[in-house]
């Protein structure tokens, strides 16, 4: 069975954030990080999440999460290198026609539900592109990489993720609308996180 490895980038330095750290604020009684990663997990799928060396408030976030841990050294160089390193990993034991899905760690609306049905569209149809995107279309995040694009993925550079890609293969992207505004949704600053919160009191 095709299998969709899920690779959450968690290696950032939340440099927005001026001073705070992103993935450890509260969604919940749980820290962003920790919530994507059950979030991530509740799908049955395998799990790997990249960190910068010497995070160890992310580590105890993530204790106890039946997940692959894998430290980014050179993860001040961009969000690449958790691309580079995490596809690296992942590589020598995936099947043929695996995916992996590229899963922001600091996008907080995310369900199991969603995550899931985008899994299953991909294992229908294996050799797509699968990008979630808004209800109105508008491309967002997740993306399901089928293997054959793995190396191209391998090639980024800087914080571009996998645009580069994703713009080379225009005609191999299918954009999926996901309820709500979960797939666009970011918090990436002190006062994305105001907002955040207002919005749920």
């Amino acid at each position: 069975m095709v299998t969709v490895h899920i690779l959450i980038p968690a290696a950032g330095s939340s440099s927005r954030m001026r001073g705070a750290d992103k993935l450890l604020q509260k969604v919940g009684r749980r820290p962003l990080l920790r919530r994507i990663a059950e979030t991530a997990l509740a799908t049955g799928a395998p799990v790997t999440v990249t960190l910068p060396p010497e995070a160890d408030a992310r580590r105890a976030a993530l204790a106890g999460l039946p997940l692959r841990l894998l430290e980014v050294p050179d993860a001040a160089l961009g969000m690449s290198r958790s691309l580079v390193r995490g596809i690296a990993a992942l590589d020598p034991w995936a099947g043929p026609e695996d995916g992996v899905m590229i899963l922001p760690a600091d996008m907080p609306g995310f369900t199991p539900a969603a995550l899931s049905d985008l899994i299953a569209r991909f294992r229908v149809e294996p050799g797509l592109i699968l990008r979630g995107g808004g209800e109105d279309g508008e491309p967002g995040h997740p993306a399901i990489f089928p293997r054959a694009f793995w190396p191209a993925l391998m090639q980024v550079s800087g914080d571009e993720g996998g645009r580069s890609v994703l713009r080379a293969q225009p005609g191999r992207v299918r954009v999926i609308p996901l309820p709500g505004r979960m797939a666009l949704l970011d918090l990436d600053t002190p006062e994305h996180w105001a907002d955040f919160r207002r919005a749920r009191s």
